[in-house]
């Protein structure tokens, strides 16, 4: 808790530095007890649900109402973090070479339940297109 408090404020900081304000996300490498900044995106990352699972913020309900003048709802002392939250990515690729596999999806069971969250837009009857990006949903778990 004490390191991630240290990245958190380091990451605050730099935001204040630079007067951002907007949604985006800071990406760092941690080792033997140092950090080491990668890059921050301007943007709302694709795995922000792990973050929403573990803090109970709407990430993008934030990020509109930052777009539309309001303020933020929190301060950074106001997030807690609890339990770990994973995310599997589903994509449509032969598992072999990972080329894009489209086609019919034939049969389809996504799980659900309490603490898991699938953002899809697949169903059974559903033809992956070959024109996009393979990847076809997220299941996130939390505990």
């Amino acid at each position: 808790e004490e390191e991630c408090a240290k990245i958190g404020k380091a990451c605050a900081d730099a935001c204040k530095r630079i007067g951002y304000r907007g949604a985006g996300t800071f990406e760092c490498l941690y080792e033997g007890g140092e950090f080491f900044f990668i890059e921050m995106n301007t943007r709302v990352q694709f795995e922000h649900p792990v973050t929403e699972l573990i803090t109970g913020v709407d990430i993008i309900q934030e990020q509109l109402r930052i777009a539309s003048g309001l303020p933020l709802q929190y301060k950074q002392e106001d997030i807690q973090v609890e339990g770990h939250a994973f995310e599997c990515r589903i994509n449509a690729e032969d598992p072999y070479n990972f080329i894009q596999s489209p086609g019919l999806i034939e049969s389809c069971h996504l799980p659900g339940g309490f603490g898991v969250r699938v953002d899809s837009r697949i169903y059974q009857g559903y033809r992956i297109p070959p024109y996009h990006d393979s990847l076809t949903g997220k299941v996130c778990v939390v505990g």
